[in-house]
């Protein structure tokens, strides 16, 4: 169970995870497990703990999902380094990006994590593992706004961490993407 746990918390944040409205340049945003604290006596909340997690307050969007297509021709590979070192057998989600994302990023940000996202939400994450060296392809993304997002264990510390990258597609445009912390 605990080797999936990366995986799992990349497609939780990941199945809808926006901050900022999407732009037609590349943005890079940074989720730290932990980082973040709500004043300076409390400890930080485990972004995992079954006991951290709160409801979320914003409703699936369905009519903003029924117009995103969940299959495509484009491509996403890359490599996560965490500390400056391959991370291997890490979890690897690309998700679009909506409304709906907002609530489960902004909550990431501070530490907190939400409910799992709705399965129609996740019907639209793509995922997969790092190999040995730290890469990973992903395909079949249809062209839109994303999400890549990489969850794993820093190689120095031993915490979980996760990194995402927010990226345009075109239809079988093949992207790299670092994800690197």
């Amino acid at each position: 169970m605990r080797r999936h746990l990366p995986l799992a918390l990349a497609a939780l944040v990941l199945a809808g995870c926006q901050v900022v409205p999407p732009a037609p340049t590349e943005r890079i945003e940074v989720i730290e497990r932990g980082e973040t604290r709500r004043n300076a006596s409390q400890a930080p909340r485990d972004a995992t703990s079954e006991t951290a997690r709160v409801t979320r307050e914003v409703a699936f969007p369905e009519a903003e999902y029924a117009r995103l297509e969940k299959q495509g021709t484009a491509v996403v590979s890359g490599r996560l380094t965490l500390s400056g070192r391959p991370v291997a057998n890490a979890g690897i989600s690309v998700a679009p990006v909506t409304r709906y994302s907002a609530e489960a990023a902004e909550k990431a940000l501070a530490g907190i994590a939400v409910e799992p996202a709705d399965p129609r939400a996740r019907a639209y994450t793509h995922t997969t593992r790092t190999d040995g060296g730290g890469h990973f392809r992903v395909t079949g993304i249809p062209a839109g706004e994303f999400y890549v997002s990489g969850a794993g264990a820093d190689p120095v510390t031993g915490e979980p961490r996760v990194v995402i990258r927010q990226i345009s597609l075109g239809n079988g445009q093949h992207r790299e993407v670092t994800l690197s912390r």
